[in-house]
């Protein structure tokens, strides 16, 4: 065998194992800590206050610190309103308060970061999109965007911006907020869709995603269940 032959052939066994490396190394399963930002955004979406209930002890049970699932909370309304996101946050101070009351002491956690990028929002907002979706935005608007650019700049400014900057919650962790949410309230199979893909792109593996999966099957109605699914697997099979 000629020596260039050899190099290459040795090079390509060394790609494929490098790969096949990577590949073992994937994370396959959820943490405890994402598994129950992944209940505890479930029921308060859907706004099941007593499963909630039982979902914030057995978080903070897990470790997830007090900011963590607060966060978690005022992230959501984004995608299921103020009331259920206020609700959830009020059942979680009386939670709070009764944990106190046996004697128990959670761990608060860090609190966000100041923001140090002066820049305008709508700029910061964008560039934090992009990062998530991996695409780069293309002008003119369309769609939405187009035919009420007010929601296209509170998106950008709010949601993007002064939500997804704030480091307490990963993106990852705000991504498996976001999915469980929709998938919870059922009727946006679009946007689950995107979300989904966002997933993926931030680094979620199709095993983890799949095992999100399985956590909201068992907090959401069969109906919605099988929504989620389907949206899921229409996903993982167009990357």
């Amino acid at each position: 065998m000629k020596p260039v032959i050899k190099i290459l052939l040795l090079l390509c066994i060394l790609s494929i194992h490098l790969k096949a490396q990577s590949k073992s190394s994937m994370p396959t399963t959820l943490s405890p800590k994402q598994k129950s930002l992944v209940t505890i955004s479930s029921y308060t979406a859907q706004g099941n206050l007593v499963k909630l209930k039982t979902a914030l002890n057995a978080g903070l049970d897990a470790g997830v610190t007090v900011n963590e699932i607060r966060e978690s909370l005022v992230h959501l309304y984004a995608y299921c309103g103020f009331p259920r996101s206020l609700r959830g946050i009020m059942t979680f101070m009386e939670v709070i308060e009764e944990r106190k009351a046996k004697g128990i002491t959670d761990k608060v956690g860090a609190e966000a970061s100041p923001v140090k990028d002066n820049r305008g929002k709508y700029v910061r907002g964008k560039e934090t999109l992009e990062e998530l979706t991996g695409v780069k935005e293309k002008d003119p608007k369309k769609g939405y965007a187009a035919f009420a650019p007010e929601i296209e700049v509170f998106l950008k400014e709010h949601l993007f911006a002064d939500l997804f900057e704030r480091d307490v919650l990963t993106y990852q962790e705000r991504e498996l907020v976001t999915v469980s949410v929709l998938s919870s309230i059922g009727g946006v199979e679009p946007m689950l869709r995107s979300h989904l893909g966002i997933c993926l792109n931030v680094g979620l593996t199709p095993d983890q995603l799949g095992e999100f999966m399985a956590v909201i099957k068992t907090t959401v109605t069969q109906k919605d269940a099988t929504s989620a699914e389907a949206v899921l697997s229409e996903v993982l099979q167009q990357k």
